[in-house]
């Protein structure tokens, strides 16, 4: 047997190149949580955490990420974060296997690249949902629109993961939802390129998660509900635009709310309404005015409905715009703190010896390079999905291109109109624009060097 030395070196570099990725990426991918000495937290980290002990249903906060939470806490959380490095490097590697650049150095170049310009790390450093909202999306593409190029256990196992991500944020179940709608009306134009196997496929794993959710909501509380606070958290944007203002004051000359002794001295932001020392408070919270502002909700779209109008547009492009990282970690997150006192008194001593704790963490300069490259590469991949439509193409790039886009628009319109524009909700999502431009710059370098090596052979 003739053994081809070159081919050998090369297999054997390919290989030790795959390790290095597997290993330096997820590495680098919790280096900021490594750097500060504990998982970074978030104001909202507390309320998933306390799930699992309170035995009851909190706005906007998921039991099934509660969960999650509570089975690392032995490790100090640091579980979680290995969890999140590894589905982050999963999810990347599949992602460029199934467009055809599956190259070792190419998995390594475009994560440290992902690394250093977006918040990609920062998100799978941290305790909260945000690094599932754009995993998933690729889940999802893969799944949907890639399905025959991998494997059944790989589609088993993004089954569940897109069902996990699903469950741990309603803004994500709402996008996901949004892009499996997009692909049915899609279906006559694209045909076999929206394979209704998929479609099936990934409309039963978003009804997997939902029922994931209801479980769990029902094993720590005993109610068969979903996690409540839609109408709260549309409320408290409704006030930032003076829209329950007015309502009340149309209003309570001849109804009674118990806003009204209040309606002049309403915040002006909705965190300081929901999360401050406000009238909130002394009206019972959610449990004594969550009626109260549903009303006011639904009624306050039927009386104006185009002061509504355009209040929701201008949340949303807000939101497109708004894509700085780190928004809620420099603050002091006494709930959060309160929590991990209260039900993981051993975390104590590590959590308040970190740097963030410290008021070390700041996010200065890594917005200098994180919002400009967030921007461009929505813009480029804007570009690259608009000349796909106008040249009529439906190949992988370009696809990966609109589910992006539209991705992007449906978490501006879901997070920017219900609950108000936050950095927080534009950078979970802006890294997968930056990699898919990174993704249409390496087939791109691809293309020329095969055209090239063309030339040359003629």
């Amino acid at each position: 047997m003739i053994i081809n030395t070159k081919v050998l070196r090369a297999r054997l570099a390919d290989t030790g190149a795959v390790w290095f990725a597997a290993v330096v990426i997820p590495l680098f991918l919790v280096a900021p949580a490594l750097w500060n000495g504990y998982p970074l937290l978030q104001f909202d980290t507390g309320g998933y955490l306390a799930r699992w002990y309170e035995g009851y249903l909190v706005p906007s906060r998921s039991t099934v990420f509660g969960v999650y939470l509570h089975f690392g806490e032995a490790s100090g959380f640091w579980l979680n974060l290995g969890i999140q490095a590894l589905a982050t490097f999963w999810i990347l590697q599949l992602t460029l296997r199934v467009l055809g650049l599956s190259q070792p150095r190419r998995l390594l170049a475009i994560g440290l690249v992902l690394i250093v310009t977006t918040a990609l790390p920062w998100l799978a450093s941290m305790l909260l949902t945000d690094i599932f909202a754009g995993l998933s999306i690729l889940a999802l593409f893969i799944l949907v629109l890639q399905g025959k190029k991998i494997s059944p256990v790989e589609k088993g196992s993004l089954f569940v993961f897109i069902a996990f991500s699903a469950a741990t944020h309603s803004a994500t179940l709402g996008v996901l939802l949004g892009l499996c709608l997009l692909g049915l009306m899609a279906k006559p134009l694209l045909r076999a390129r929206v394979p209704w196997s998929g479609l099936l496929q990934g409309t039963l794993s978003l009804a997997t998660g939902a029922m994931m959710l209801l479980s769990a909501n029902h094993a720590l509380s005993g109610q068969w509900a979903w996690t409540p606070g839609g109408y709260a958290v549309a409320f408290g944007r409704m006030l930032q635009d003076g829209i329950v203002a007015r309502f009340l004051n149309d209003h309570c000359a001849r109804q009674e709310f118990k806003l009204c002794p209040y309606r002049n001295e309403l915040p002006a932001t909705a965190d300081e309404f929901l999360w401050g020392q406000s009238m909130f408070d002394k009206l019972g919270r959610f449990k004594g005015l969550n009626d109260e502002m549903g009303y006011i909700v639904v009624h306050s779209l039927a009386d104006y409905p185009a002061w509504q109008a355009e209040a929701a547009l201008k949340a949303t492009v807000e939101q497109l715009v708004e894509v700085a990282t780190g928004y809620g970690c420099t603050e002091w997150l006494g709930h959060t703190y309160g929590i991990i006192e209260r039900y993981v008194p051993a975390q104590v001593k590590a959590m308040n010896a970190a740097r963030q704790q410290r008021k070390e963490l700041s996010f200065v300069a890594v917005n200098r390079l994180h919002v400009p490259v967030a921007l461009a590469s929505m813009l480029a991949v804007l570009a690259l999905f608009g000349a796909g439509i106008w040249k009529r193409r439906s190949d992988d790039l370009t696809l990966l291109a609109g589910t992006v886009c539209f991705a992007l628009l449906g978490n501006a319109m879901i997070c920017g109109i219900i609950s108000g524009p936050h950095d927080r909700y534009g950078a979970r999502l802006a890294w997968i624009a930056t990699f898919t431009a990174l993704v249409a710059a390496a087939r791109f370098f691809d293309d020329q060097r095969e055209l090239k090596l063309r030339r040359d052979a003629l």
